[in-house]
């Protein structure tokens, strides 16, 4: 089926054009543009309905996301927000958007429901412990799938987890996947995040995220007022994306993620 036979089964309209959009690793998506001018992004994958919740949980918190004119399946549509700004010019708007999205809960760590990023499952279970939360569900799950050689590295780290992270940080709603591609930006403001993979934890694991490939001033972590010690734990928590990436993109990925476990001394 075609961009524009999804678009019309979930609203009953045809757009009048359909393009790709280039970026999704996992699910493809589209701009549509209707006969009346309103343009859309359809994306479709077995993610879609997960994310629509998801989008809806950061838009409570008042932080901006593309509102989802409907969504069915693996086909979720959603209004296209102005982008194409600078990343680099809009770090102290982030800033602004992540303290709301941080905000303390009192939820447990973890998510209601498990997800993944295609092949690699993402596990959700909840737990009041973090150090076992980051270290079972976002650490070892990995062992089984790379080389020996790193996953005992990996096992080593986990068995001293509680020495490096902190036991029961203020429980945050994280963006999950929050890397520059996924903040869009227009007239040095967010005008939204979008492809979330949420769950509830130390909000040091969303900054870590945006360390991976890109590359924050100083000025956006102290407007945050970061917690003693938080540089030495990003290494931690960007093993986490960097594992998912050697498992689905290959050993681009290896020395990333040997590099963090040799700085964490492992």
């Amino acid at each position: 089926m075609s961009a524009s036979t999804y678009v019309e089964s979930l609203i009953g309209e045809r757009p009048a054009e359909a393009s790709a959009l280039s970026g999704g690793d996992i699910a493809a998506a589209w701009q549509v543009t209707m006969a009346d001018g309103r343009r859309f992004v359809l994306k479709k994958g077995d993610d879609a309905a997960i994310q629509t919740v998801m989008l809806e949980a950061i838009r409570k918190t008042g932080s901006p996301v593309p509102k989802v004119i409907a969504a069915l399946g693996d086909l979720c549509l959603m209004e296209r927000v102005p982008s194409g700004g600078s990343l680099a010019n809009s770090f102290g708007h982030l800033g602004e958007v992540l303290t709301k999205l941080h905000a303390p809960t009192d939820e447990a760590y973890g998510w209601h429901e498990d997800h993944s990023f295609g092949l690699v499952a993402v596990p959700n279970g909840r737990s009041n412990d973090w150090p076992r939360f980051w270290s079972g569900n976002r650490l070892l799950t990995h062992a089984p799938h790379v080389d020996p050689a790193i996953a005992r590295r990996i096992e080593a780290l986990a068995d001293r987890i509680a020495d490096i992270l902190p036991a029961a940080p203020a429980p945050a709603l994280l963006h999950g996947d929050l890397w520059g591609g996924n903040v869009l930006c227009f007239g040095g403001r967010v005008s939204a995040l979008i492809d979330p993979s949420c769950y509830y934890g130390d909000r040091e694991v969303d900054w870590a995220m945006l360390t991976v490939f890109n590359n924050p001033p100083d000025s956006f972590f102290e407007a945050m007022e970061p917690l003693p010690g938080w540089r030495e734990r990003l290494g931690c928590y960007r093993l986490w994306p960097l594992l998912v990436h050697l498992r689905l993109f290959g050993t681009t990925y290896r020395g990333a993620v040997e590099s963090e476990l040799t700085t964490l001394g492992f």
